[in-house]
């Protein structure tokens, strides 16, 4: 006898609210909902991202094949700052007219939100950012077309204010470094250099 396919579970199939039925039912329709909202979550996350590593790409000069410290932080300094001139026509326009109302509530608070934790995040962790003090991954960067299904070509690290901001404190050590060894290479050519008194005048000094 020819297999008898199964029925596709429905409600209407269901007839009563607290069976086997309805829970399996009820059990289906949460792991679709939990995976449609991972997948937006996701969504939205590579949306972000893709507009943030645009925004760099943007700003960074063709002919340059690696970035310094000093020219990464001035870069993130800038970009913590993208929303300030929105921020100044906002304020411009309640002060207009002396409104009491906020206009553009929702989208100042927004901005604010996401500079707070910009910043608190770029002076701890740091920053999710390619690694634009690798040449390899600038050069991913400077070559990317702007798809977001090639993200996964990027490796995402964390660049701070404390990592970025001691360039100058490494470039005094290894200043005083090459000062010290330098010293040290003059004494030992002063001490090579030296007249050395010989045995036999010694010798001569002692027999007179």
């Amino acid at each position: 006898m020819p297999k008898t396919q199964k029925k596709a579970l429905t409600v209407d199939s269901i007839t009563h609210p607290k069976s086997r039925k309805a829970i399996k039912l009820f059990k289906n329709h949460k792991k679709k909902e939990s995976r449609q909202k991972t997948k937006m979550v996701t969504h939205v996350k590579n949306n972000l991202i893709g507009e943030k590593l645009l925004w760099f790409q943007e700003r960074i000069p063709d002919d340059m094949t690696i970035c310094s410290k000093a020219f990464v932080d001035e870069l993130i300094q800038t970009y913590l700052a993208r929303f300030d001139d929105e921020l100044e026509q906002i304020r411009l326009k309640h002060s207009i007219g002396q409104r009491n109302k906020r206009q553009h509530a929702s989208r100042e608070d927004m901005i604010r939100h996401t500079q707070e934790t910009e910043r608190l995040e770029y002076n701890t962790c740091g920053l999710e950012l390619p690694n634009l003090l690798d040449e390899a991954q600038l050069k991913v960067l400077k070559e990317w077309n702007g798809e977001l299904r090639f993200l996964q070509n990027f490796k995402l690290v964390r660049l701070g204010k404390k990592q970025l901001q001691s360039e100058s404190s490494d470039i005094s050590m290894d200043y005083s470094t090459k000062i010290a060894e330098k010293s040290k290479e003059t004494i030992t050519e002063s001490n090579q250099n030296s007249p050395v008194p010989s045995e036999s005048s010694d010798d001569e000094s002692m027999m007179e």
